[in-house]
């Protein structure tokens, strides 16, 4: 089993920051391609935050650019989300994702974390 933990999603006023941590774990895991971020606020569809391939570019989604940094730390299975300048529009649940290779397969899977809250007020 792959297991994505995040953690670091809270209650933040405009203009704050805050700094969210994906986690992932398993025995099986060979190797994992891409870390990323999603978000879905209330009644709208989940999309893309940023993400970040092994050995690519990352990729932002245009109204975070400027004010969210992802990073990783391969060695240790991670994926940070550095958001400052928060706005109010940047309040919904963001999740974790993950395209794994697992070991003894050649095939990549997509996993996701259970979410956590941001919640950015006016």
């Amino acid at each position: 089993q792959v297991q994505l933990v995040e953690s670091g999603g809270d209650l933040v006023q405009a203009g704050g920051s805050l700094r969210l941590s994906c986690t992932a774990s398993g025995r099986n895991i060979f190797r994992i391609n891409t870390m990323g971020w999603y978000r879905q606020a209330p009644g709208k569809e989940r999309e893309l935050v940023a993400d970040f391939p092994s050995g690519g570019s990352t990729v932002y989604t245009d109204s975070v650019k400027g004010r969210f940094t992802i990073s990783r730390d391969s060695a240790k299975n991670t994926v940070y989300l550095q958001m400052n300048s928060l706005k109010p529009e940047d309040t919904a649940v963001y999740y974790c994702n993950a395209k794994i290779i697992k070991v003894l397969s050649g095939n990549e899977y997509n996993y996701w974390g259970q979410g956590t809250q941001v919640t950015v007020s006016s």
